[in-house]
C-alpha cells in the first residue's frame, strides 16, 4: 500500500505556506506493508471531484507553479489531508492512508488491487479518523459529543443523521477498524465507536457486538450483512457491490461500466465460496419473474435479524408440513452444496406447488428472519425446465417435495409491449368497461414494461348480469392475453373483482404466456393473428378475442367481440394462430375478418 509520510507532508506544507524553497526530493508518498507499519487511516465523505487532491497532484505539488500550488492547498480535500496528518502526528503515527491521494486511479490494475485490499487496510489500521464534515462545531462547548438523537431538519436527506452514515463505502470503514475516532467539522474529537456503539447500532442496523468486536469469527449470514447496506448510496452503481467485498470476504475484478451486473457477480462469488442459502432470501421489488440473484442490496432491507438454521431445526420445521420421512434422510449432504453451472445454480430445495398452477412453487430455505422463527420461503416459477424468482404467490397446496432444480442467475428476456385494444363491439352488445387494474390504459392503448407487466380490464352487462375480465400481460419478453372469470347472474357490488382477477392472472402468468406462444410457435413471418373463444357461463353468448402481434415493433392489436351462438357449439378455450407475411397480407386480413362472421 502507498502511505503518506506524515512528517514529510507537514514539512512540505510549512515550506509552501512560508514561501521557502521546497525540497523536491523529499518523498511524501512511500510504499509500506499494512501488516508491519503502524498507520492511521481516514474515512470521509468525498467532496466534488475537483475539491479532492489526487495522487498526481500530491506527488507533483512541490514542482507546480506557485499559483497552482496555492489553489490546491486551498481545497477542502487538501485541508482534510492536512488536518488528518496533524492528528496522526499528535497521536504518534508516522504514516497515514487517505484514499483520494494514496491510489493512482489512472492505473486500473492498482485501483482494482486497492479496492480488493481496502477492507484489510482499514482492519489493520491502528486508528481510523472518521471525519463528519456536516456536524457543526460549537466553540463554546469545551467537550463536544457525538449526536445521540436524530435531527430530521438538519439531515433531512439522510434520515436524520450525518451524511457519512448514508454512504456505501463508509460501512466497511465503520466495521473493519477496531478503533474509530469521530471528528466534527472543525476536527474536534466527538467520541469513539466503542463508546457510542449502542447509538451507532440504532443508526446503522449493525448489531452492537459486531461494532465492538468486528467480523472475525463472528460473521453473520450473508443476507444480514447485505441488509446493512440496503439504505446506503454510492456515486457509481458498481460500488454498491465493490464496497461490500471485504465485509463478505470475497475478491473480484473491478469492471466499471457493468452497472448492476457487478452486484450479480458479487453474489456468484459468494456462492462459490459459501453454502449460505440466505443469499436467496431477498424480497423481489417487481412483479416480473427474474434472476434468482438480487439486483441491489436494498432487496435485503428486511433481513436485519436473519440467521441460518441448523439441519435439525430445518427437519423439525418440515415435519410439521407433513414431508415424508424418507425425503428428510439425506438433506444434510444435499443442502450443503449448490454449484454454479452454465445452466444455472444446481441446488436441492423443498418445493410446494401453488394452487391452480403447474409452474409456480414455494421453496423453503434453511434460514429465518428472526431467532426461533420458521424457515424463510421464496417463490419460483418454472420455464423450460429452469426456475426463476417470482413475486409472492397465494395458496400453495400439498406437502413440499425435495427436488434438485436449476435456478437461473441470468435475467430472462424482457421488452416493452404495446397493446391497441378495440372493444367497440362489446359496447354495441351492451357491455361497458367498468374497471381496470392497475389503471394503465391511455385511451385504447396500453404499454407494458418489465416493472408493469400486467393490466386487467373488467366488462359488465348490467341488463343480462354478465361480467368477465381480460388480462393483457407480458412474461419473459412474450405477450399474452387471458380471459379471467366469465360469470352470469351477477348481483350487487363487486369493487374487489378486478384486483382479485389481477392477482389470479399474475400467479399464472407463465402458463398464460405459454398458452398463446404454443399456438404461435413454429410460425414465421411479419406477425401473427391469434384467436380464441370462450362461452359466457349459462348463456348462448361467446366471447372472442383476436390479436395481431407485429414482432418487429412489439405492437399487438387486439379485438374483443361478443356474439350469440344459439346452437351451443363447443368452443375450445384455446388459441389458434395464423401467419401474416408481406405477400400474404391481404389473405391474412380476410382471415381476421372471417373470425368475426
Amino acid at each position: 500500500m502507498r502511505l503518506i509520510n506524515v512528517q514529510a507532508f507537514l514539512d512540505r506544507d510549512g515550506w509552501i505556506k512560508e514561501g521557502k524553497s521546497v525540497d523536491h526530493d523529499k518523498n511524501v508518498l512511500e510504499f509500506g506493508d499494512d501488516e508491519v507499519e503502524k498507520y492511521a487511516i481516514l474515512s470521509h465523505r468525498w467532496m466534488k471531484e475537483a475539491e479532492e487532491v489526487d495522487y498526481r497532484e500530491m506527488v507533483k505539488l512541490a514542482k507546480m507553479p506557485p499559483g497552482k500550488r496555492d489553489e490546491i492547498c486551498q481545497r477542502g480535500g487538501y485541508k482534510k489531508i492536512f488536518r488528518s496528518c496533524e492528528q496522526a502526528r499528535k497521536d504518534g503515527y508516522e504514516w497515514l492512508w487517505v484514499d483520494t491521494c494514496c491510489i493512482d486511479k489512472r492505473s486500473s490494475a492498482e485501483l482494482s488491487e486497492s479496492i480488493n485490499a481496502m477492507y484489510r487496510w482499514y482492519e489493520n489500521a491502528q486508528v481510523c479518523y472518521a471525519y463528519l464534515h456536516d456536524i457543526p462545531d460549537d466553540p463554546d462547548d469545551p467537550d463536544p459529543q457525538f449526536p445521540t438523537t436524530s435531527d430530521d431538519e438538519r439531515y433531512a436527506e439522510f434520515k436524520g443523521w450525518p451524511e457519512w452514515f448514508s454512504r456505501g463505502w463508509t460501512l466497511q470503514e465503520l466495521i473493519a477498524p477496531s478503533n474509530v475516532q469521530f471528528f466534527n467539522k472543525d476536527w474536534r474529537s466527538i467520541g469513539y465507536k466503542k463508546t457510542f456503539a449502542s447509538t451507532l447500532a440504532r443508526i446503522t442496523g449493525i448489531p452492537e457486538h459486531i461494532l465492538i468486536h468486528g467480523l472475525r469469527g463472528n460473521r453473520p449470514c450473508v443476507a444480514q450483512i447485505m441488509s446493512w447496506a440496503a439504505h446506503r448510496k454510492t456515486t457509481r452503481v458498481e460500488d454498491r457491490a465493490y464496497s461490500l467485498m471485504g465485509l463478505l470476504d470475497v475478491n473480484m475484478a473491478m469492471l466499471y461500466g457493468e452497472g448492476k451486473k457487478a452486484f450479480h457477480r458479487l453474489q456468484l462469488e459468494i456462492i462459490r465460496a459459501s453454502n449460505d442459502q440466505s443469499i436467496f432470501a431477498w424480497y423481489p421489488g417487481k412483479d416480473q419473474p427474474g434472476s434468482i440473484l438480487a439486483d441491489d442490496p436494498s432487496d435485503f432491507r428486511g433481513c436485519s435479524e436473519m440467521e441460518l438454521m441448523g439441519h435439525d431445526e430445518v427437519i423439525q420445521s418440515l415435519k410439521k408440513l407433513n414431508v415424508p420421512e424418507g425425503e428428510l434422510d439425506s438433506i444434510e449432504d444435499r443442502l450443503g452444496s449448490f454449484p454454479i453451472t452454465n445452466r444455472g445454480i444446481q441446488i436441492w430445495l423443498f418445493l410446494q406447488p401453488c394452487h391452480g398452477s403447474h409452474s409456480r412453487f414455494r421453496a423453503w430455505l434453511p434460514c429465518r428472519f428472526y431467532p426461533s422463527g420458521s424457515p424463510v420461503t421464496i417463490f419460483l416459477t418454472l420455464r423450460e425446465s429452469n426456475y426463476y424468482r417470482c413475486p409472492y404467490v397465494k395458496i400453495p397446496e400439498g406437502p413440499p417435495q425435495f427436488r434438485q432444480v436449476y435456478l437461473r442467475y441470468q435475467d430472462p428476456p424482457h421488452r416493452n409491449i404495446t397493446f391497441k385494444v378495440d372493444d367497440s363491439t362489446l359496447t354495441e352488445n351492451g357491455f361497458t368497461c367498468c374497471d381496470e387494474y392497475p389503471k394503465k390504459f391511455s385511451g385504447n392503448t396500453l404499454t407494458l414494461t418489465s416493472t408493469d407487466p400486467l393490466c386487467v380490464k373488467a366488462y359488465f352487462d348490467s341488463q343480462a348480469g354478465h361480467r368477465f375480465s381480460v388480462g393483457f400481460g407480458q412474461c419473459f419478453g412474450k405477450h399474452w392475453i387471458h380471459v379471467g372469470s366469465v360469470e352470469s347472474n351477477i348481483v350487487g357490488l363487486w369493487e374487489n373483482y378486478t384486483s382479485e382477477e389481477y392477482y389470479k392472472m399474475q400467479n399464472n402468468a407463465t402458463e398464460h404466456a405459454q398458452a398463446i406462444n404454443k399456438a404461435r410457435s413454429g410460425s414465421e413471418g411479419y406477425g401473427q393473428i391469434c384467436a380464441m373463444q370462450t362461452r359466457i357461463a349459462q348463456t348462448t353468448r361467446i366471447l372472442q378475442i383476436s390479436s395481431v402481434m407485429w414482432n418487429s415493433s412489439g405492437m399487438c392489436g387486439v379485438k374483443l367481440d361478443v356474439f350469440r351462438d344459439p346452437g351451443f357449439c363447443d368452443v375450445s378455450d384455446e388459441w389458434t394462430a395464423f401467419n401474416v407475411t408481406v405477400g400474404g397480407f391481404l389473405h391474412a386480413s380476410l382471415a381476421l375478418i372471417s373470425l368475426f362472421i
